[in-house]
């Protein structure tokens, strides 16, 4: 048995206000950084260089608009190659996206930071290691948006439909039958939350490297370890195998909490809201741990230390029904 829920409304709008904050937060990087720093830069801004000294250049304002003009044209390229492809080469779109963003954001500080402070565009500091962690970061962006994408969203925000608890059951399982229970659950407005703190600790180490301002370690470390913390509590990936129950943590899976069997005593569908769990993400109270991200149908499993751990996916009651099979199964003495 394989099951993977169909992909939720929720998670896809989740996914479009990310990609929303995205290129919006990467515009206005490319805008301001330039103009931020008119009063130190030449009116006339070197742009190109041939080897390490500058041979091309741009009116400062030009030098604003040129590349924001061109992450308009790529994403609206990447909105127009999805809309006709729903749902398909996702993990595609998003490294566009990432790596272009990156790429840009990154030369257009590069480009500040070389004609600060110069009177002339051809005075303008020359290139060298900077393109080369410019073109390394834009590709490293590119592989980790593909890596975190490339499954489909399967949960939301919603809720479900099932009652209130179920009885623990059990399936009926053919002998030597291998079971893969699968199911996945987002958080849409955390996600776009990460995003948002992500691009402030971005643009707040893009304004540093620039030269515009000294660095501001505290604030862009804060931004940085929310966004980080954010995106890891918004979305988890649950597989029911034979070796028990996963639950990975983030776009990667990573961290994860893994279940065995013989570590459980039972597992049930259960209703849940982020009222009775004490608000959404990772929580702890008097009914265990329990990771909300969306209001309705819970899997929760109780340990044999007496603890119950839920987790709120779609279909929870097919998962609950395997994983009490596992239990039996590992309960059951072997002759």
């Amino acid at each position: 048995m394989t099951d993977r829920p169909a992909t939720g409304r929720p998670a896809r709008r989740g996914a479009l206000w990310a990609a929303v904050a995205w290129t919006l937060g990467v515009l206005a990087l490319l805008v301001a950084l330039p103009l931020a720093a008119r009063d130190r830069l030449p009116e006339q801004v070197a742009t190109h260089w041939s080897g390490r000294n500058p041979d091309g250049s741009m009116p400062l304002t030009a030098a604003a608009l040129f590349p924001a003009g061109i992450w308009l044209l790529v994403a609206l390229g990447v909105a127009a190659a999805f809309r006709f492809r729903p749902g398909q080469a996702r993990g595609h779109f998003a490294a566009v996206l990432a790596a272009t963003g990156v790429l840009l954001t990154g030369a257009q500080t590069s480009v500040v930071h070389a004609n600060l402070d110069r009177a002339r565009w051809q005075d303008a500091a020359p290139m060298g290691i900077e393109v080369v962690l410019v073109i390394v970061a834009a590709g490293a962006a590119g592989l980790l948006a593909w890596f975190a994408t490339r499954t489909p969203a399967t949960g939301g925000t919603g809720g479900t439909e099932n009652a209130t608890a179920h009885p623990a059951t059990a399936l009926e399982v053919p002998a030597d039958t291998r079971l893969v229970w699968l199911s996945h659950a987002a958080n849409a407005w955390m996600q776009v939350t990460a995003a948002v703190l992500g691009l402030g600790a971005a643009g707040i180490a893009l304004i540093a490297a620039s030269g515009l301002s000294g660095p501001n370690w505290f604030t862009a470390v804060t931004l940085a370890v929310g966004a980080v913390v954010l995106l890891l509590s918004s979305s988890v990936q649950v597989r029911v195998t034979a070796a028990g129950l996963y639950v990975g943590f983030g776009p990667f899976g990573w961290p994860a909490r893994r279940f065995a069997p013989e570590d459980l005593l039972s597992a049930r569908a259960e209703q849940r809201t982020a009222g009775q769990t004490g608000g959404w993400g990772y929580r702890i109270n008097n009914r265990g741990t329990t990771v909300m991200l969306r209001g309705g149908d819970c899997l929760v499993v109780r340990t044999r230390r007496g603890s119950d751990f839920a987790v709120s996916v779609d279909d929870a009651e097919r998962g609950a029904a395997l994983l009490n099979t596992l239990i039996t199964g590992a309960a059951t003495p072997t002759r």
